[in-house]
This record gives C-alpha cells, structure tokens and sequence, in this order.
C-alpha cells in the first residue's frame, strides 16, 4: 500500500499493442509468473499475468462508468482494479467515498510518487475523502531507517504532495506512528490475522523481526482508516502492483471483522459460490415451470434430478467442479421446499446486536441458533440493514476496500527505475537543469541510425523517454502524447529532437515544482503533523 524509492520499474510488456492515444494495452495472455513483493524490487513482466493470477480486473471494464476520467486513466496508465465500480458510482451520484495512499520515507520523492500524488489530487477534487499517510513506522522496521532520516523524507513527500495541489484543509495526512486510532485499529485487525497467512502471502519466516509484521497490520489499519471518518463508505486506494498483497490482505480482514455476512439462500443448508449458481440455476428453471414456486412446487430433490442432467458451462471451470457437493446437499435436503431467501451469518456479533437484528428484520423470516433467513428482502437491503445494526451496536461495518492499479515508469537508463542509480530516475527535489540533463542522456525506444528510424518509425512502446510525456510531461494534453507517439512510430520524429523537447518540458516542471515547494512551507508549518520525532530506536531490517 506504501510506495517508496525502491519502486522498481518494467517496459511495457511484451506483446503490447498500441492504444489510440499512443499508451499501451497490456498482452492478452499471461507469459509468467508474477510474484509480487511490496518490499522487494517492483518489476512486472506482463501486466496480464495479474489479471489471471490474482484477480485484478482491466480497468478498461469500468471505464466508461467515470466521469472526466483522470488523463492516466485515460492513457491506460491505470490499468487495472478491484471494484472501482463502487467508487465511481458513489462519484457519479454524488455520494461519500474516499481515497487513501501512504509513502514509505526511505528517499527523495520521485516522478514514480507523483502518479500516486497525482492520483490522490484527482479524486479530491472530484469531492472525495482524501487521505495521505507516512509510513514511518514501516520505514523504521522493514528498512532500518533511522527516526532522523524519516523525518527529513517525510518533509519532502508532503511537501510535493502540497505543491502538487493536495488540499490539507479538506483532506487529512498523517504519520503512522502519530495515529493513536489507526494504531488501535491495528490491534483488533491483528486477532483476525495469522502467522501462517503472512508466511504465504509475504513469504514471511523465522527470521523475520516481529514489528515488520506489525508494520503490516498497521498498513491494513491504515487501508481502513477512511472508514472510521463519518461512516463506512466505497475507499479506492492507488498503489502500484506491488502492493497488492496488501490490499487482499485488507479486504479479507474487512469482512472478517464484520457482525453479519450476508449471502443468497434456497433451503436450510449452507451452499459455497458456485454451488449457489448451480442450485440457482435449478431453482430458475424449475419455478419458470410450476404453477406457483412460492406454493412448495420446487423442492430440493427434484432440483437434484434437474441439476444431474444439466452441463455447467466451461467458465468459470469451478462451476463443474461444484456440481457433485451441490447434488449431494439437494439430494440430503429430501422433499425440503427450495425457496430463495436471504441469510444473515453470525461471524461476530454480540447477542445483543443478534437480538436487535432478528427485531430489524421485516417480513417473513426464519430464526436459527447463528442465522437468520429473511424472504422479503433484496441482497441490498440485508446488506444495508446489516451494516446499520453493526453500528448501532459498536462495530465497524467496513466496506472492502477497492484498488487502482498504475503501471511502473520505466528508468531511464532501460529497466527499472532505482533510487540507487541516480540517472535512471527524476527527484522531485532535482534542480531543473539535472533533470534536463537525465532526459537528454535517457535510453529511447529509437533506432540504430536516423535513416533506419526514418524507415522503420521508432519503438515508443519500448521508450523511457516516451513513457515520460504519456505519464507526466503531456498533463492533461492528450494531442500531445498522440502526436509524440504517431510521428515517432510512423518515423517523422527522431530522438535527439524528442529528448530535447522533453528535456526542456522535465525543467521546466521542475522548475515550478521547487517553486511550488517553497510555497507550500507555510502550509506544511500550519498543520498538525510532528516533523521530529523523538522516538529513538535503531529500526529493524529487511
């Protein structure tokens, strides 16, 4: 969820094919493995492979649902997500939602931060909840930093952040170690967490030091956070691919917390997803067949008869392999009536928050020792009235999480940006005529004679200089990056004049931005953020 300096960085991947506004769309098929570390060093292969190994959706599927989408939005720069949907309709409509990410202060803030500040920025100004953390405490156990260190890089992060046009006065940025609320959040999300989960989510192990885990269950606190402001409400938190494990992590200790959990039933035993989409598609056939389904017509062994004739289809491959759990529970359940309800789950309640459920529920209903079946209800409905009795009787009534998912720009030396190779990366702190000079020194995507680029266009798929205006020079001007890309892969742009105009775009960005910076001093004074700190230890390792 923290994005630091040692952010690495990947090419587009292979098999990428152009956009029309000269971004890239990833490859349709994964070609390996991806492990994703947030501490390790952040390269991607294919982008694809994360939508088949762990989940992530194209966040080309949600994009026609944003209003005024933010130009990295638009560029394919944000390429996936995790039920954005329910931030964007909250935005279209008017309604709270929030948004969250946190920066680990390992070094200077660079041009890889400032897609994630930029991000921030965007959804601030479309109305929502905004919230910037340091991640000092992370800092100091998964990299040793010392307090003094943290404290200088914490400085420079929120000092860009403001001078990129972070509102303090209507959103809210904090230390880690500061948040007294975020710090006790941390502690009730760790009695739902385990060693042998951060093991196989983060390859944890024996040598691993106590307060980097911690760290972790922090970060979930902090995922979190928005939703102790006012009300739980949609939370989209930008980060890299990276720090995906942090997400899941979050959004499976979102629901473990939760009073209820509300599912979909048709009889008086339990079904798992794709058990409840069989016995769903069963009950959908037979009652379109019965005089009046509600009259006991559909009953479970007859959608067992049903369900053994019926071929699930191929995808989702899981559907098939449900079927026989889902026969052998219809077939137990006998002549017991089908019928659709919805059910409320006793995960953690208290009795009197059960009580009070049990009183709020309208309509027919079906009181059972940890459970309650309501059959005038929508999914909806039992989801708000859930939510609503968790917090009239002190819990939480989180929300998952949602997530965006940016590309990595690429160094400018090839490969990965690092903040141990100085002329691969920009600083944000850069003097203008040094980030003027590493443009012009960058690796392109260019031929190997000005006749043979002229002849065959040159590669800005594969080119760190081109990444350059698609993710930051060009701002919002999207003819720009149509422009750069088209005339450089049609072969009417060379390198030496593309790095020189970039080059004196990189200046003079840079240039406001350190004027910006000093503006933003007074700001960064007035708020009420400790920027020396008088804790003292010697930090953990990684």
């Amino acid at each position: 969820m923290t994005e630091d300096t040692h952010e690495g960085a990947s090419p587009p991947e292979p098999g990428a094919t152009a956009r029309p506004d000269g971004g890239a769309e990833p490859a349709d098929e994964p070609t390996a493995d991806v492990t994703l570390d947030p501490w390790g060093s952040a390269s991607v292969g294919d982008y694809a492979d994360l939508f088949a190994e762990f989940g992530i959706e194209a966040f080309d599927d949600v994009a026609d649902d944003v209003t005024d989408p933010h130009y990295l939005m638009r560029r394919g720069v944000i390429f996936g997500h995790r039920e954005y949907d329910a931030v964007a309709e909250a935005m279209a409509n008017g309604e709270p939602f929030a948004a969250l990410s946190g920066f680990m202060p390992t070094g200077d803030p660079h041009i890889g931060h400032k897609l994630v500040f930029d991000e921030l920025i965007w959804h601030q100004q479309q109305g929502g909840d905004v919230f910037g953390l340091i991640a000092d405490l992370e800092a100091h156990s998964a990299r040793g930093m010392s307090w003094s260190e943290i404290d200088d890089h914490a400085r420079d992060y929120l000092l860009s952040l403001l001078a990129l046009g972070f509102d303090a006065e209507d959103g809210e940025l904090y230390r880690q170690s500061d948040n007294r609320e975020v710090q006790d959040l941390a502690f009730e999300l760790g009695s739902k967490a385990n060693f042998s989960e951060f093991e196989a989510i983060y390859g944890f192990d024996g040598e691993t030091n106590i307060s980097h885990m911690q760290s972790v269950v922090t970060q979930t606190a902090d995922i979190l956070y928005p939703q102790l402001v006012d009300e739980p409400k949609p939370t989209v938190i930008p980060v890299g691919p990276d720090q995906d494990p942090h997400v899941r992590l979050t959004r499976d200790l979102a629901v473990r917390m939760r009073y209820f959990k509300v599912t979909e039933a048709f009889a008086s035993f339990e079904l798992d997803d794709d058990e409840r989409g069989l016995v769903r598609a069963a009950y959908d056939a037979l009652a379109a067949d019965a005089d009046d389904p509600d009259a006991a017509d559909v009953r479970c062994v007859r959608a067992a008869e049903w369900l053994a004739d019926y071929e699930p289809p191929a995808e989702p491959a899981s559907l098939a392999a449900a079927k026989p759990t889902a026969l052998e529970k219809l077939r137990a359940g006998g002549k017991e009536p089908l019928r659709p309800r919805v059910r409320f789950l006793d995960r953690n309640a208290t009795d009197e928050a059960f009580e009070a459920l049990i009183e709020a529920v309208e309509g027919e209903k079906r009181v059972f020792d940890e459970h309650v079946d309501a059959f005038d209800l929508t999914r909806e409905e039992a989801e708000a009235l859930a939510r609503e009795v968790e917090l009239d009787h002190d819990g939480f009534g989180f929300r998952q999480p949602s997530s965006i998912y940016h590309r990595f720009i690429s160094g400018l030396t090839g490969g990965k940006m690092s903040s141990s190779i100085p002329a691969s990366h920009i600083s944000l702190l850069d003097a203008p005529e040094d980030g003027y000079d590493k443009v012009k020194a960058a690796t392109t995507g260019g031929r190997s004679t000005a006749e043979e680029q002229r002849e065959l266009g040159g590669e800005a798929d594969e080119c760190p200089v081109y990444e350059l205006y698609a993710y930051l020079l060009a701002g919002d001007d999207d003819e720009l990056t149509k422009t750069v890309y088209s005339e450089c892969v049609n072969g009417e742009r060379l390198c030496g004049g593309c790095k020189e105009q970039a080059a004196e775009l990189m200046s003079e960005f840079l240039a406001d931005h350190q004027e910006k910076r000093a503006e933003a001093e007074a700001v960064l004074e007035d708020l009420d953020i400790d920027l020396d700190s008088d804790r003292r230890g010697t930090g953990g390792e990684h």
